[in-house]
């Protein structure tokens, strides 16, 4: 007799609960997002294996990619910065940020960052996961801090609702918003802009203005900007005119190094079209500004790129040879990545 009481009353337990309830209960299915890897790509960044990508972790990480609340008068967020249209840059010779305070560098494009070995123009960061903290606490950019963060939003049903399905509860912490900004970046990877497509032999043919300057990159370009990332991934003292900053030292901010000073990540080029002004604190308005600027001669250092300083601290370009590398790095534009 005890043991049917116990059933019944199990019984109207269950019919007491509301079908919401019964939902809500029940585990979500978040399957793994697998990253499509173009042709000859280098190896992933080793942290991806730790944190890979999945259906609901990719869609929190981009709502908190576009969250305001990020900053400390909620008015700027990573998109803020990172525009999809500029590959994920913004075209402005330095980082604004809250209250319109102005940045120290130039803000990086945001693509193929799963199969990066540094980020940030010193290489500070090696994995995307320690990387969000530095806007949010730095003053010129979001100016707040992640336990701030936290308190703005963990009463939002929304986000108590991805988090859950993300994670398996509604917690929110640091490290679950850090791993799911880097899921979102780690799914943006840009490889299918017309160079591409000639390398797939799709049909698609180069100009002969791009053959050119293809060639011309081959020789005059290459020796930085290789891989199909159109980076080494180096840090290099290209000589480039100074950031007036005195916080400003390059790689050595990092290292502490002498021989660091002003070595800067070699930045890809991929979709370049879409992100000037160039160089580190935006220096160069124009491809053709930085083709000059390398012609003419460059500023002597004493670690200055062993490449430069063998060729006269300068890359001899005739005016026809700039203007077909222009044509060539324009075939590395994904129009599909940048939304055009």
């Amino acid at each position: 007799m005890k043991t049917v009481f116990i059933v019944f009353s199990i019984l109207l337990l269950l019919l007491s609960c509301s079908q919401d309830d019964i939902i809500q209960s029940t585990p979500h299915d978040n399957p793994e997002i697998q990253l499509e890897i173009p042709q000859d790509f280098p190896a992933l960044n080793p942290a991806v294996s730790q944190n890979k990508p999945t259906k609901y972790g990719v869609e929190l990480g981009e709502k908190l990619f576009h969250e305001k609340k990020f900053s400390g008068n909620n008015t700027i967020s990573c998109a803020s910065c990172h525009h999809q249209s500029s590959a994920f840059a913004d075209n402005n010779a330095q980082a604004i940020g809250i209250y319109g305070r102005v940045g120290l560098r130039n803000t990086p494009p945001i693509q193929n960052l799963a199969f990066m070995k540094f980020y940030n123009w010193d290489g500070n960061k090696l994995t995307l996961e320690s990387q969000p903290l530095v806007p949010i606490i730095t003053h010129e950019e979001m100016n707040s801090s992640i336990l701030e963060v936290i308190e703005k939003i963990k009463d939002d049903y929304g986000y108590k609702d991805l988090f859950q399905k993300a994670f398996g509860d509604e917690g929110i912490t640091p490290d679950r918003i850090y791993r799911s900004i880097a899921q979102y970046e780690y799914t943006l990877i840009s490889a299918n802009s017309k160079y591409d497509k000639v390398k797939r032999n799709d049909g698609t043919t180069f100009t002969e203005s791009e053959t050119r300057g293809y060639q011309a990159f081959k020789i005059k370009c290459a020796s930085c900007h290789s891989t199909e990332l159109f980076t080494d991934q180096s840090f290099r003292n290209v000589g480039f005119p100074l950031n007036p900053s005195s916080e400003e030292a390059g790689r050595g901010r990092v290292t502490l190094i002498p021989a660091d000073y002003m070595r800067f990540r070699v930045p890809s080029l991929r979709n370049a079209e879409y992100t000037a002004p160039y160089g580190s604190f935006g220096q160069f308005p124009t491809l053709k500004a930085v083709l000059d600027y390398f012609d003419n001669g460059v500023l002597d250092a004493d670690n200055l790129d062993p490449i430069l300083k063998a060729n006269g601290n300068r890359i001899p370009l005739s005016e026809q040879e700039k203007e077909d590398i222009i044509a060539f790095i324009k075939t590395l534009s994904d129009r599909t990545f940048v939304g055009k």
